[in-house]
């Protein structure tokens, strides 16, 4: 018969359990404190780093980029706030401050001709154009990150995904799969009729009509009634490029 263990056998099980659960939460403490110690030599060597190349991190939106992805990295965020370290240092909470404004104003501009849905590409080349006195250059990934700060205007300003492309929604618009997948049809002429949507999306009449109203409602889309066959163009101005000219009535 198997004896069990004794008083001094379950005390002496329970002081080996304390020493190694003691021990664990030692070696985790010295895993977090080298941790927080390499973190703290790496944001030393970034703002080493910032202070060097400042110029280039300033002008050039290439490096600018790589500077953002290293300061992920560590957990720094230089446009958390413009006060303080990176902002005395670098001036970029400003820079982008800027740029959301510039960002807003060609929204508005543009509005009336596409809706309320720009092009990422189109925002960005208009984006230049009333920039071009500047000395700083400009690129998709600046727009992207000053349009994330963006948001504490509310839920007009987001960037969507249609297909391969990116746009800038300044409206408070609910765009569903339907919408998306006919802006997507769309930008291969700019338009698309019901029949086209029928035959390549696999719909049905009202279906199709019923997002393309929906679309036209929201001041997406306009009609075009002037062809010899019949058919209903319906146009998108946000699939295709806007006059340089809107520019110059910022």
């Amino acid at each position: 018969m198997r004896r069990r263990p004794g008083i001094g056998g379950l005390q002496t099980a329970a002081a080996a359990r304390d020493q190694y659960r003691i021990l664990g939460e030692n070696v985790a403490k010295l895993r977090t404190d080298l941790m927080k110690e390499q973190l703290a030599t790496f944001r030393s060597q970034l703002e080493e780093f910032a202070r060097k190349h400042k110029n280039d991190i300033r002008k050039n939106p290439t490096f600018r980029t790589q500077f953002h992805e290293m300061c992920a990295k560590v957990g720094v965020d230089p446009l958390a706030s413009n006060k303080g370290f990176w902002a005395e240092l670098l001036g970029i909470g400003d820079f982008y401050y800027e740029l959301g404004v510039q960002i807003v104003e060609i929204c508005w501009a543009t509005r009336p001709h596409n809706g309320g849905l720009i092009n990422l590409q189109e925002l960005c080349t208009l984006l230049r154009q009333k920039r071009k006195s500047d000395r700083e250059a400009v690129s998709e990934d600046d727009c992207l990150r000053a349009i994330s700060k963006l948001k504490i205007l509310g839920s007009g300003f987001e960037v969507i995904s249609v297909g391969k492309r990116k746009f800038v929604r300044s409206v408070p618009t609910e765009l569903n799969k339907d919408h998306n997948e006919i802006l997507e049809l769309a930008q291969a002429q700019g338009f698309v009729t019901v029949d086209e949507v029928e035959r390549r999306l696999s719909w049905t009449s009202g279906r199709a009509t019923d997002a393309l109203d929906t679309l036209l409602d929201e001041g997406l889309a306009m009609i075009d009634d002037g062809h010899r066959d019949g058919k209903r163009r319906y146009w998108f101005p946000c699939v295709s490029s806007i006059s340089s000219s809107v520019v110059s009535d910022i």
